[in-house]
């Protein structure tokens, strides 16, 4: 492994817990949108929910890149030798 692919790995490991927050995150913001706009809906049943799906739909999908990243991050944070202190 080239120095600046462990230096990569390493900042991976070190970002895993901002990983999952961002996932969590993501879950609490795609399901707080989906109560607003079934509100919305119910209140005045013209209101457009389609494109309001998509946003709701990406906002999922960022959410599981992020989980992804995490456990990425933990495989790699077992693999990795620990880290020498440099002097």
């Amino acid at each position: 492994m080239t120095e600046a692919e462990d230096r990569f790995a390493r900042r991976a490991v070190r970002r895993k817990r901002l990983f999952l927050r961002l996932s969590v995150a993501g879950l609490v913001v795609a399901a707080s949108l989906s109560v607003l706009y079934a509100v919305l809906w119910w209140r005045d049943p013209h209101f457009p929910v389609g494109p309001r799906a998509v946003i709701i739909l990406l906002v999922l999908l960022n959410a599981r890149q992020n989980l992804r990243q995490y456990k990425f991050a933990g495989i790699l944070e077992e693999s990795l030798p620990p880290e020498t202190p440099r002097g």
